[in-house]
């Protein structure tokens, strides 16, 4: 059995689109569930439009995701003499000719196609020509068959069949030289040894065109997948208006790229009733053939729900780390407070989202914070002064400061002034934190430490006294 070898072909013309996630993450599994090879290429042969920032943003999406590559990335702008190679290979053998026709002349015969009802296809004027024009530019076409049918399965699709009456004899290398997509994107899949192309379902028309340029080269045909596209809840087209379509925009909003992979992953393919999988799994139980055929519909309630799900379950260490940047743009240094592994724990049930988990976090930093005024006048009234006396107190006291023991401490004060844990935890908690709404109080001051908490407490006292 020969080596499966797939690849992953972004065009450098933006940021590294959900969509174009999907399609490199379906590509990168498939490579590592048969142990094949997977390939980054770049398709930057768009001069005017490629640019090295989208390069970038490419590479930092696919390494945040975690979807190493094999080979590459290959540029496809290193490559131009290997094309030119290529289109001479195709005019030496007749396969390909010049067409001399120029913009002008291509355009009155579209627009007279059109009013004849015809498809506006080139008319085969340069087709037989007997020898060059001198002196005048030309495009290079490649002589396609006009009869017959050209069909593939397509992994995902079924049978597609296309008339070669209704192709057109594709332009391969324009007037200035530079090859065209359809052709440099074969030689580089026939080069490359890729055995199978998953994409866009909008390249389904491109395929049978790149079908008969394998055949006219020798090459055997990979087999194809086109993956259907993802669709915004209004079932047009996801783009900007539906939210956030760029990977890294994910990542600035505090989601986990596991979380995303997993989100996109689900975005067509199906397990049973399987929502979670990690990477190990999706290795293991994912298929081409069970992606559907109909469109994904992106979700941002069901990506949010998986990203607090992995929250929840992480790891708090690799938690804090990825937590730091958020806290930086907080003004938040976190080195000089509480441990942020031990914060990160007392917030993992409570945050979806890394941004929230930040500032979920800030009370843990800052001192300086003020009261909620809702909670100032139901709880820190003038009757709550003994409390806190006696907080600190006991708090000061005490040899151990682990939530077990703050808890006793909350109950014995309890009994001995019968009073309700709500009466004597929410006053501490806004002296704490700022608000009623925050983790357990006992796990709260654990993790601030014995002298931070009667710090606050003091300030609260004062608060009280001053009315």
């Amino acid at each position: 059995m020969s080596e499966v070898r797939l690849r992953f072909a972004p065009s450098p013309t933006g940021y590294l689109h959900v969509g174009g996630a999907r399609t490199a993450l379906f590509n990168w599994l498939l490579a590592r569930k048969q142990k094949g090879t997977f390939i980054l290429r770049i398709e930057d042969t768009d001069v005017a439009r490629s640019t090295q920032e989208s390069v970038d943003a490419i590479l930092q999406g696919m390494e945040w995701l975690g979807l190493d590559w094999d080979e590459g990335p290959y540029y496809q702008s290193d490559r131009f003499p290997v094309y030119k190679e290529f289109v001479q290979k195709l005019l030496d053998s007749g396969k390909a000719y010049k067409c001399y026709c120029t913009p002008e002349e291509l355009e009155a015969k579209r627009e007279q196609a059109l009013m004849d009802g015809r498809k506006p296809k080139y008319d085969g004027t340069c087709r037989e020509l007997a020898g060059d024009v001198p002196g005048k530019p030309y495009v290079v076409r490649f002589r396609a068959p006009h009869e017959g049918v050209t069909a593939f399965d397509d992994l995902i699709k079924g049978r597609i069949a296309f008339n070669n009456d209704e192709l057109d004899d594709l332009i391969i290398q324009r007037s200035d030289g530079t090859p065209t997509y359809n052709f440099v994107v074969v030689i580089d899949d026939a080069t490359m040894g890729i055995t199978t192309v998953i994409r866009g379902d909008d390249h389904v028309n491109n395929t049978p065109r790149q079908i008969l340029l394998y055949e006219a080269l020798g090459y055997p045909v990979p087999h194809f997948a086109h993956v259907p596209m993802i669709l915004g809840a209004d079932k047009a087209r996801l783009s900007k208006r539906h939210g956030a379509t760029g990977v890294m925009a994910y990542r600035d909003m505090g989601y986990l790229p596991e979380a995303l992979v997993n989100y996109l992953v689900r975005l067509g393919w199906s397990f049973g009733d399987e929502e979670i999988f990690s990477k190990e799994d999706l290795i293991e139980k994912f298929s081409i053939e069970q992606v559907g055929r109909s469109a994904g519909v992106f979700n941002p309630d069901k990506l949010l729900w998986l990203n607090a799900h992995y929250i929840k379950t992480g790891d708090p260490s690799r938690l804090a780390g990825l937590l730091v940047p958020f806290l930086h743009e907080r003004g938040v240094d976190p080195t000089g407070g509480p441990d942020l592994v031990a914060v990160v724990k007392t917030l993992q049930e409570r945050s979806r989202t890394l941004l929230e988990m930040a500032d979920g976090a800030l009370f843990y930093f800052r001192r300086d914070f003020s009261y909620d005024e809702k909670a100032v006048e139901k709880f820190l009234t003038p009757e709550v002064s003994p409390l806190y006396e006696l907080l600190i107190a006991k708090f000061a006291s005490s040899a151990d400061f682990t939530h077990q023991s703050i808890e006793q401490i909350f109950k014995e004060i309890c009994e001995e002034k019968g009073l309700k844990l709500g009466q004597v935890a929410q006053p501490a908690r806004i002296a704490l934190c700022g608000g009623t709404v925050a983790p357990s109080i006992f796990e709260v001051m654990e993790v601030l430490g014995k002298e931070e908490t009667n710090l606050r407490l003091e300030k609260a006292l004062a608060f009280v006294r001053r009315g």
